[in-house]
C-alpha cells in the first residue's frame, strides 16, 4: 500500500485522499490558535490548508486569509465550510495550486505551515525556504510539524518517518543573518487517539520566527 502511494503523482494522491468523507475534524490546530491569538491580525497565508479549518478560524478573528492546497476536493469542502460560517468576500480565499511551484502575488503578516508532510513527493524544505520571502517585515512564520512517529505506527512506518526538530527546521531555512529572530522553538506534546482507539501522546515541532527587516 505504501509503495503504491509513494509512486502516485501528488495531485492524484491528494484528490484521492480528500475525495470521500471529510478527513479532518473541522477544528483549528491547537498550536495555531495558541500562537495566533498573541499576534495582531493582518494578512495571512496558510500553506497546505486542506479543508480550511485554520483559515476559517483566523478569518473569524479579523485576519484576511488565503489558503492554498493542491486538492480541489479539499478546497471545495473549505469553501463550503467558510460559506456556512458566513465568511467570504475579502476575508478569505482559497487557491488550488501545487506548493512545489506556488508563488503568491503578495506578502503576508503571517505565513503558517501546519503538518506539511506527505507520503508522496513534496519538496518541503524548498517550499519553506521560499515562504521566508513571503513574510512582511515584522511578520511571522509559524511551522508546526511531526517530531516523531505516533506510538501506534508499525515498524515500517517508523523506519520511513522523517522527523522534524525545531533546530533543524530553522537551520534548513538558511535565513539571512540578522534578518529574523526566533520567538519559539520547542517540542510540544499533545494527546491523540489512533486506530482502534489507542491513546497516546504525539510530539510536535513548533517554530515561530519573526522577520526583523
Amino acid at each position: 500500500m505504501h509503495g503504491h502511494e509513494e509512486t502516485q503523482a501528488p495531485k492524484e494522491y491528494w484528490e484521492g485522499r480528500y475525495g470521500g468523507e471529510q478527513v479532518w475534524s473541522g477544528e483549528v490546530n491547537d498550536v495555531l490558535a495558541d500562537i495566533a491569538a498573541t499576534l495582531t491580525p493582518g494578512d495571512a497565508l496558510d500553506l497546505g490548508c486542506g479543508e480550511g479549518a485554520d483559515v476559517i478560524w483566523l478569518a473569524e478573528r479579523g485576519w484576511r486569509c488565503v489558503g492554498v492546497d493542491i486538492s480541489e476536493a479539499a478546497l471545495a469542502r473549505a469553501r463550503q465550510a467558510a460559506a456556512g460560517r458566513g465568511i467570504g468576500g475579502y476575508r478569505v480565499g482559497f487557491v488550488a495550486h501545487d506548493l512545489a511551484d506556488f508563488e503568491p502575488s503578495a506578502t503576508f503578516d503571517l505565513v503558517t505551515a501546519s503538518f506539511l508532510h506527505s507520503r508522496v513527493e513534496l519538496p518541503r524544505r524548498e517550499i519553506l525556504r521560499r515562504a521566508v520571502g513571503w513574510v512582511n517585515p515584522a511578520g511571522s512564520l509559524l511551522m508546526t510539524a511531526h517530531a516523531a512517529p505516533p506510538p501506534w505506527a508499525d515498524e515500517a512506518r517508523k523506519r520511513a518517518f522523517l522527523p522534524v526538530d525545531p533546530e533543524g527546521e530553522i537551520a534548513g531555512l538558511d535565513l539571512p543573518h540578522g534578518a529574523w529572530e526566533t520567538r519559539l522553538a520547542e517540542i510540544r506534546l499533545r494527546k491523540a487517539v489512533g486506530p482502534d482507539g489507542v491513546e497516546g501522546e504525539l510530539e510536535d515541532s513548533v517554530v515561530l520566527l519573526r522577520r526583523l527587516v
